[in-house]
């Protein structure tokens, strides 16, 4: 690994910059690698537009902000109408089929999946959208171990909540794996 500019992109309440701050603590605490993580919220903290940058090198970051990111993460139709122009040629973007109609072609390889459709199918509740959507890009890139966001979700999401943030994690790796090239 060199560097991996990523930018996730939704609405406030989708958990977003959670999903964010597990990947960035993950690649420091456990996997070695360096990164830096910055957020930025809409108008309002619920239902207002946000959007968290991750950066994850193996060398010195200068910079926190991503203007081109190599991976592009949007929930929803207004994230992904603001954003989709930023994507470094040759990047990843990924939206989720249920809020996101992507119009415009962009030089990147496009995944459409049902992140969201999968959770309320399988779990039933929409609170781990976010976590499932995490282990989603794991699957397809292998950006940090599974086991690192493991390890984070353990000191970060209380015991009553960890089995159904486990089991998100999981099926997301499996939707991941499935849509990897």
């Amino acid at each position: 690994m060199t560097r991996c500019r990523i930018v996730f992109s939704g609405s406030g309440g989708q958990g977003v910059i959670t999903a964010a701050i597990i990947l960035a603590e993950a690649a420091v605490l456990y996997d070695n690698l360096i990164a830096v993580q910055t957020q930025a919220y809409g108008a309002a903290a619920r239902g207002g537009s946000t959007r968290s940058d991750v950066i994850i090198a193996d060398t010195k970051i200068n910079y926190p902000k991503v203007t081109q990111p190599n991976i592009l993460v949007c929930l929803t139709q207004e994230s992904y109408s603001k954003f989709y122009s930023i994507i470094r040629p040759g990047g990843l973007l990924i939206t989720d089929s249920r809020y996101v109609q992507t119009q415009k072609r962009v030089d990147a390889r496009q995944k459409e999946i049902p992140i969201y459709e999968t959770v309320m199918e399988k779990i039933g509740k929409p609170i781990v959208f976010n976590i499932c959507m995490l282990g989603t890009l794991l699957g397809i890139t292998g950006l940090v171990t599974p086991f690192s966001i493991q390890k984070v979700l353990e000191n970060r999401i209380p015991p009553e909540f960890l089995e159904l943030n486990q089991k998100a994690l999981k099926i997301g790796l499996a939707m991941g794996k499935k849509y990897s090239d």
